[in-house]
């Protein structure tokens, strides 16, 4: 696909009836086509008494299928009053999901967007630029460097890290925001977003956008909330900056909003909650640097705005090692939940039949069926804190900052270690002289030695225990 797709801004029939906008502004409803050639469709607002030969802004969607242009009509109204046109459409589904995206494609369709806005009358064809914001803050750069057609660039909660990093640390912050502390926040949740992102359930985890903001030749400003919990606000603008002096482009301008959370609302709590309302002044700063950029006025590596709050640092965050890699992770598991389930179904189908006989050790049996209970719970509540943690993290309630929920699968994990040690102790016995002096006693019912059937499904509850320990303590249920 080219720089430029060859669009046309047309006018549709929408299915659903254009958004509704204020007295003073003016609306069109505009088609063009995205990557792949994808319709599109999108709304250009303007305000009624806006000038010819105006600057024109086309808004890049945070992370989200499908969604709709009104998520950004906030952003849009206020910038139309200050004097641009701007265009905001409906994101995508198709080619994107949970699973599965290309911050390409996404740049892609914004470059449709932008040939769109640079077509409408009383705009100025040369000055069209493109704003992003979160995930948008990584394709937003995509567009400028592939296309001279992008006049300017601004960039809200965005990172200069790469996406896995980026959220990882959301919701270890959230978490720890919640009061959690110790082995799930430090060691399980990275360990479980690098077996994610290793099984291809993350998307686009290690792209790097440094190199891109690197070829980026038009003017930045990057604009962050203080209060952002979900993009680290104290690490990102350096990255940014850097990347962008790299390529020899000094003209950048960074602000931070107090009382401003990730989006650059207001916020009464520290980020958590998100209200209607821009930061006040934003609008303006976007309005009037636009203008100056516009104008030939670029401003030269300038940062303003209270120092961002940002309570712990980011983990960096590489591919796994082989042991902590999907597959193995994956094989691990199976071959430890087999191992474990076995002994109380050979149980289950013994008293079925009945030939039901008691077990060597309470041990195995506490091993048989605490085993399976930490590894799937474990598992559950980690996807859970995952799909749930940013933010408004609600791990459960908490003893001395660790979820009563982990502490128990911690709890069940000292024990299945414990009763992995007995249980090989009790088998190590049964193969003794004494048992073996008992083999003839053990083939009568009821006899207490030991067969040959019973030393097989305690071998392999021993294996499945053996296993379970260092994968207990690579998921930091063995650490505090």
């Amino acid at each position: 696909m080219g720089a430029t797709p060859a669009t046309r801004a047309v006018l549709l029939a929408e299915p659903e009836p254009p958004p509704a906008t204020p007295a003073d502004l003016v609306t069109k409803e505009v088609g063009f086509h995205g990557s792949g050639g994808l319709a599109m469709r999108g709304t250009v607002l303007s305000s009624a008494k806006a000038k010819p030969g105006r600057p024109g802004i086309v808004l890049v969607h945070g992370s989200g299928t499908g969604t709709r242009r009104t998520k950004l009509m906030e952003e849009a109204v206020a910038f139309a009053r200050q004097g641009l046109s701007v265009l905001i459409y409906d994101k995508r589904s198709k080619g994107y999901s949970l699973f599965r995206r290309s911050y390409a494609q996404l740049a892609g369709d914004a470059l449709g967007a932008v040939a769109a806005l640079r077509s409408q009358p009383g705009v100025d064809p040369a000055k069209v630029g493109v704003w992003g914001f979160s995930e948008g803050g990584w394709v937003a750069p995509i567009a400028a460097s592939r296309s001279a057609d992008v006049a300017f660039v601004v960039l809200v909660g965005a990172n200069g890290m790469p996406p896995l990093r980026q959220q990882t640390w959301a919701v270890a912050a959230g978490l720890r925001q919640a009061g959690v502390s110790g082995s799930l926040v430090d060691r399980a949740e990275p360990a479980m977003y690098r077996t994610i992102a290793d099984g291809g359930m993350f998307p686009e985890p290690y792209y790097d956008p440094g190199p891109t903001l690197a070829a980026v030749r038009q003017p930045v400003l990057g604009i962050w909330g203080v209060h952002d919990l979900l993009t680290p606000p104290r690490e990102n603008p350096p990255l940014v900056a850097r990347a962008l002096e790299k390529g020899g482009n000094r003209h950048y301008a960074f602000h931070f909003f107090p009382g401003a959370d990730h989006a650059a609302h207001r916020t009464p709590d520290g980020g958590i909650t998100r209200l209607p309302e821009l930061a006040p002044g934003y609008a303006d700063l976007v309005g009037s640097w636009v203008r100056d950029v516009t104008a030939g006025r670029a401003p030269v590596a300038r940062t303003s705005g209270p120092a961002p709050v940002q309570t712990s640092p980011t983990v960096p965050m590489e591919p796994p090692a082989w042991w902590g890699s999907a597959p193995v992770q994956l094989a691990v598991l199976t071959l430890i939940m087999a191992a474990f389930t076995a002994y109380p179904m050979i149980a289950l189908i013994r008293r079925l039949r009945g030939r039901r006989r008691p077990s060597v050790t309470r041990a195995a049996r506490l091993l048989g069926s605490a085993g399976p209970v930490v590894v799937l719970g474990s598992f559950f509540y980690l996807f859970y804190l995952l799909m749930n943690g940013s933010k408004l993290a609600a791990p459960g309630p908490l003893v001395a900052g660790r979820p009563l929920i982990w502490l128990a699968l911690q709890a069940l994990a000292v024990a299945c270690v414990a009763a992995t040690v007995l249980t090989a102790l009790a088998w190590r016995r049964s193969r003794g002289p004494a048992a073996r002096g008992r083999r003839g006693e053990a083939a009568r019912p009821g006899g207490p030695g030991v067969g040959l059937g019973e030393k097989i499904r305690l071998g392999l509850l021993i294996a499945g225990g053996t296993l379970f320990v260092p994968w207990a303590a690579y998921w930091g249920l063995l650490l505090p």
